[in-house]
């Protein structure tokens, strides 16, 4: 795992408002561009479908352009919320202004499913991944893109935290401590054209609440 630290004064304590002003000048500099297309929302609503049947809210993290849930939302028939750190939120429908590390009171154990490409933006992922399993219902599901974009080669200030794909699932099933698991990691989704053309195929961490009751 590597992890870049905003840090301030001598003593180096984490300097939130450096990460928040980070993070809202890369959005702003590139709300024209969407990492995610159609068809990979489409195969996981597919398989949200195969395993929760008739989902009826769910949570996406960092959206920018908010077209994760638009699809989902669709594709489900079912409510889903999208958040992005910066004021560039309300220029798109279903998303809200929202520091992705941090819950709403009504989200706890509420949430059927949460989706992100976007958990390599997090300054502490002990706190971010405790936050989503946090808000999922028993059997609910967290789903973790993976790709090469979001290992230790790739952290910048901008996408500070980077996991090779067993250190994600090892950290997941850590945090989640038996009441949350990696359930299985799908690996025949639709690839994705990057940016500059590339093209990627990415791989998702299925994070499963465990029913305890």
């Amino acid at each position: 795992m590597k992890l870049h630290r905003y840090k301030k004064g001598l003593l180096g304590r984490f300097d939130y408002e450096r990460y928040k002003a980070v993070q809202i000048k890369g959005n702003t500099e590139n709300t024209h561009l969407q990492w995610v297309n159609e068809d990979t929302i489409r195969y996981i609503a597919s398989y949200i479908k195969s395993i929760l049947g008739e989902p009826q809210f769910g949570l996406c993290h960092g959206t920018r352009r908010g077209l994760e849930q638009k699809v989902f939302a669709e594709t489900l028939g079912c409510d889903v919320l999208g958040t992005e750190i910066s004021p560039t939120a309300a220029d798109f429908p279903l998303t809200i202004q929202w520091d992705f590390h941090e819950v709403k009171p009504e989200w706890l154990q509420k949430v059927d499913f949460i989706y992100s490409n976007s958990w390599d933006h997090s300054y502490d992922p002990n706190k971010l991944f405790s936050a989503w399993f946090s808000c999922l219902r028993p059997e609910g599901l967290c789903i973790l893109e993976h790709t090469q974009f979001h290992t230790a080669d790739a952290v910048t200030e901008m996408d500070p935290l980077g996991l090779e794909l067993d250190e994600l699932v090892d950290l997941a099933n850590k945090i989640g401590n038996g009441r949350f698991r990696v359930r299985e990691v799908l690996t025949n989704s639709p690839a994705i054209v990057g940016i500059e053309g590339l093209e990627t195929k990415p791989t998702y961490v299925i994070v499963q609440a465990q029913d305890t009751a």
